[in-house]
């Protein structure tokens, strides 16, 4: 399988991240024109314009209280046979097999790994919130903080934030913003979307997974961190510590992506064995 078919989008948008893949991938993907550069470019828009600090609080609030539907893990997996991922137009099957292709990754190079297995099947969950009725612009792509001003490998930095309020705030819109220097990615308000929501989820039913897992999840769409180098200035030493574990993740979470479809029934045992050690029973979401 050659991976450069099955990149993020974004990362068209971002070639100095990938330079090794640029000179193949226009010959698979065209991301410079056309009817994905459009579609993309639009969900990015409308998230750059509404992803707001008063916005993000309002999300906090309104599904903080985990009293939207009881459910399994698996019953949540399920749901995703419903949901393909309007920020990766170049995959056209259900974000629920993106989980198992995910998680095999992780688990064939890993194998003494299960917890970090498990983190592959779960990392979007969140995306749970698109079926709710939630716009895809608030659930899933590159997420990035509220309140500082956006740093350079945002994808479309330059042409989306022209309507965003809080960059016409002082308080917003500088490279600081509302925080103080290396005050620690867990005391950043990052835009809202399946990450933060899946981060929640997991803490108020208490997954009794390892810390390296709940940062994974919280901050894997956070390109412009742990792919790009942006926003250190905010980085606490526990967020450089966690760092690799992201960047690890990252590998299988990108380039497991694939046409050839896992047979999801025979990796079910498995998986449910994990979700009963580490986060058994009907769930709050």
């Amino acid at each position: 399988m050659k991976v450069d078919m099955y990149l993020d989008p974004s990362l068209a948008y971002r070639p100095e991240v990938a330079p090794e893949l640029s000179a193949s991938k226009a010959s698979f993907r065209n991301y410079t024109a056309g009817p994905l550069l459009d579609r993309v470019f639009s969900t990015y828009k409308l998230m750059h314009t509404h992803q707001t600090v008063d916005f993000v609080n309002r999300k906090h609030i309104q599904f903080g209280g985990f009293s939207h539907k009881k459910m399994t893990v698996m019953e949540a997996v399920n749901m995703l046979d419903d949901l393909v991922d309007e920020s990766d137009p170049d995959v056209d099957f259900p974000n629920s097999f993106h989980a198992f292709q995910t998680a095999e990754g992780i688990r064939e190079a890993h194998p003494d790994k299960d917890w970090f297995h498990l983190v592959g099947l779960l990392h979007d969950l969140g995306k749970i919130l698109a079926l709710w009725g939630e716009p895809q612009w608030a659930v899933v792509g590159d997420t990035f903080p509220v309140g500082c001003r956006p740093q350079a490998s945002v994808v479309f930095r330059d042409s989306t934030f022209q309507d965003n309020p809080d960059l016409q705030d002082p308080r917003y819109s500088t490279e600081l913003g509302m925080y103080q220097p290396y005050c620690g990615l867990e005391n950043v308000l990052m835009s809202w979307g399946h990450d933060e929501y899946l981060y929640q989820v997991m803490k108020f039913n208490r997954f009794s997974l390892p810390p390296e897992a709940f940062y994974v999840v919280r901050f894997h769409s956070f390109y412009p961190w742990h792919t790009s180098g942006d926003y250190l200035q905010l980085c606490s030493q526990q967020d450089l510590r966690m760092l690799p574990w992201v960047q690890e993740f990252n590998k299988f979470d990108l380039y497991t992506k694939s046409p050839e479809l896992p047979d999801v029934d025979s990796l079910r045992p498995y998986y449910q064995r994990l979700i009963d050690k580490y986060c058994p029973g009907i769930l709050s979401w």
